[in-house]
């Protein structure tokens, strides 16, 4: 468990560590470059490098953790990566559902998330989780579809890296949007014209909308207002929580 700097949650938690890369929004995988330099420092969590590894430890945690928290899991991996077992992500889900904190999951590995709501969930989701697909840019909007047919509670995008406009998407049965330009030394350029979009479309859906930042290799340089603004929806927490019983 970390505290985390990421604006929309409070907690990571990485049950499993390493990845591949998948689509052009791994390119320049933040994650990669962490892992390598705690490596590099001796962290035995991170032995093998930015390979897929399940860290059985690690599921004692959230029951440590005194007050209920936000939880992002596995910013260090994807849990639906194909190398991570069927019965370590169950194990993932039932330390979910028996605590009382909100989980944010975040996959590109659509396919295999709907594979596991159908087989495994059967579409019964605990009510604390929040289910997310990474998409930035339109060569990876069917990852929305598979999103759409799950059980989760609350289903969201993480459209960061944004690296291409995304025109016309289909957000039906999406409850809320994270937007935000790639950051580091290598980042790409975003375009505002397809942030605006995005929050266009948010508005016409009635959909939440969270702008996380412009990016580029100074972020905080660059910041996260739009027009003067910034822009911060969430899903209800209270809601989610009241709804799972807690």
């Amino acid at each position: 468990m970390a505290e985390s700097s990421i604006e929309w949650t409070e907690l990571t938690w990485n049950p499993t560590t390493g990845c591949d890369k998948v689509s052009q929004g791994c390119k320049n995988c933040y994650a990669e470059r962490m892992a390598k330099r705690l490596h590099a420092m001796g962290v035995d969590k991170y032995k093998n490098k930015f390979k897929i590894t399940e860290h059985p430890d690690a599921l004692e945690e959230p029951y440590k953790w005194k007050k209920r928290r936000v939880v992002f899991v596995n910013s260090m991996s994807d849990l639906f990566h194909k190398k991570v077992s069927d019965e370590f992500i169950v194990k993932v889900f039932d330390v979910m559902k028996n605590t009382e904190h909100v989980y944010q999951i975040l996959t590109k590995q659509a396919e295999r998330l709907l594979e596991f709501d159908k087989k495994v969930l059967k579409g019964r989701w605990p009510h604390n989780v929040w289910m997310g697909v990474s998409v930035e840019d339109s060569r990876v909007t069917d990852r929305i579809d598979y999103l759409r047919q799950t059980g989760a509670r609350v289903k969201f995008l993480s459209c960061e890296p944004l690296i291409g406009a995304l025109p016309n998407m289909n957000i039906d049965k999406i409850d809320w949007v994270i937007v935000g330009g790639e950051s580091g030394p290598k980042a790409r350029k975003i375009d505002e014209d397809w942030v605006l979009d995005i929050m266009e479309q948010c508005q016409k859906a009635d959909v939440r909308f969270f702008f996380k930042q412009w990016g580029g290799t100074n972020k905080k340089k660059t910041g996260r207002e739009i027009n003067g603004k910034t822009y911060d929806d969430m899903p209800d927490l209270d809601g989610v929580l009241a709804d799972a019983g807690y």
